[in-house]
């Protein structure tokens, strides 16, 4: 097991990274003295995958177990779902000290945390990340919400968990879409942060689309590690550091929640993002067309989208003035300026937005 730290003064946690580890996570939360109870988050596949082993080693803990399911689907990002599973968490919720743990990917992560940031004005959090978005991205840095029809994630907290816990022998059973849906965060971090890990996916995505539990784990291991780093540095998206995180995420949360959330995931959907985000980046005079192509390729590579297919282009517009980066009327985009470093503007020209997404609409 490999450790990072993210240093918050009393909000710190560890994440936790390792092959085969999810046996002992049960020793792992004992430590840390949050209750006695869990409440664990999951969906109906995750739950007949693993819940025995997490449950096993819980108990083994003496610490008991309650699972509540959700369906594997964005729209289980909802205030309708989210209510639901508070009500069953207050009823089953007697003589009990309870903590959640979030099993599975980011949507049960999102769900979770926010669920337990607003339950009894917050109670604590494990994640337990099962994709390889969710290892690389979204269970990391206490980002919780659910979405709404205006927009995605309007309705959340900072909310940083206990532990993040990261079993990359979990994503052995994930299909090659999902794989390819974390790929596109691991390039996101490459070019926001680190030329060499864009360079190491280049070189070993054929690895990496085949589940090759080393690289993947070097990927988990260095995009933790980045992200620990930013968040350390600016918790709550105040000092701008933070923002960079959204390199792609503009664009592609107007494509989800344009589409209805049912046709792009989400890192489909910021694949084309980033796209975007180069080429305005191009137009403007501060990126090169090489750079974009490196980009492109290695997407492309992946097998991640080129196009934006039937997806209205005024709808997403529309969406993206909710965009929660906005800033006194202005937009704000994460452009990059090379591999390796990007840059937030704001005020970017909206004929210029609107003309470089219908160049990416099929």
């Amino acid at each position: 097991m490999k450790h990072v730290s993210v240093s918050l003064k009393e909000n710190s946690y560890k994440i936790i990274v390792g092959h085969n580890i999810l046996p002992k996570i049960g020793n792992q939360i004992k430590s840390l003295k949050i209750g006695d109870d869990a409440v664990v988050i999951t969906n109906p596949l995750i739950k007949k995958l693993y819940g025995n082993v997490l449950a096993k080693s819980l108990k083994k803990s003496r610490i008991s177990v309650k699972f509540f399911c959700v369906l594997d689907t964005e729209k289980s990002k909802s205030q309708k779902v989210a209510f639901d599973v508070i009500q069953k968490i207050a009823q089953h919720d007697v003589k009990k000290k309870i903590f959640v743990i979030a099993l599975g990917g980011g949507v049960v992560g999102d769900l979770a945390g926010f669920v337990a940031s607003i339950y009894k004005r917050g109670i604590p959090c494990i994640q337990v990340p099962t994709t390889f978005l969710a290892q690389t991205d979204s269970a990391i840095g206490g980002k919780v919400a659910i979405d709404l029809p205006a927009g995605k994630n309007l309705v959340g907290a900072f909310y940083q968990p206990k532990l993040v816990f990261s079993d990359v022998a979990l994503l052995k059973t994930l299909s090659q879409r999902q794989v390819k849906n974390g790929l596109a965060e691991a390039v996101k971090y490459g070019v926001i942060k680190d030329k060499d890990l864009f360079g190491y996916i280049k070189r070993n995505s054929k690895k990496l689309l085949l589940r090759d539990l080393f690289a993947l784990s070097h990927v988990v291991l260095k995009c933790s590690r980045i992200k620990a780093d930013v968040v350390s540095k600016d918790e709550k998206e105040k000092k701008g550091i933070r923002t960079i995180l959204n390199f792609g995420h503009t664009v592609g949360h107007a494509i989800e929640a344009a589409s209805s959330y049912d046709r792009y995931q989400h890192g489909e959907a910021i694949s084309i993002g980033m796209r975007v985000a180069g080429s305005i980046a191009c137009t403007m005079g501060i990126f090169s067309q090489k750079n974009l192509r490196l980009i492109e390729d290695l997407l492309s590579e992946i097998g991640l989208p080129e196009k934006i297919k039937n997806v209205n282009v005024a709808s997403m517009i529309k969406t993206m003035a909710h965009d929660k980066k906005n800033i006194s009327k202005k937009n704000r985009f994460v452009l990059p300026r090379k591999v390796g470093q990007v840059c937030v503007m704001e005020g970017i020209s909206l004929p210029l937005i609107q003309k470089t997404i219908k160049s990416y609409c099929a």
